[in-house]
């Protein structure tokens, strides 16, 4: 098993990504934000370094099925 994480897509905003990462966690994909916004106190560095959601090499194609809503023929584990 690897540890490599990748980054499987990015969101504009803190709570669309935290969306995303609740869908994911209802799955038991472990998932990551990744923010570049000086711990929040800066909002608005999203428009430069978008916030980013990142899962184990493992969870990528279910995780990226998940967010794009083909959830027909998922094999489910």
């Amino acid at each position: 098993m690897s540890d490599a994480v990748f980054v499987i897509r990015t969101f504009p905003d803190e709570l669309t990504a935290q969306v995303a990462q609740a869908v994911l966690e209802a799955h038991e994909i472990p998932s990551a934000l990744i923010r570049d916004d000086a711990g929040g106190v800066l909002p608005f560095l999203n428009t430069l370094h978008p916030v980013r959601l990142a899962v184990r090499e493992e969870g990528v194609d279910m995780a990226v099925q998940l967010l794009e809503g083909d959830v027909e023929g998922m094999e489910m584990e």
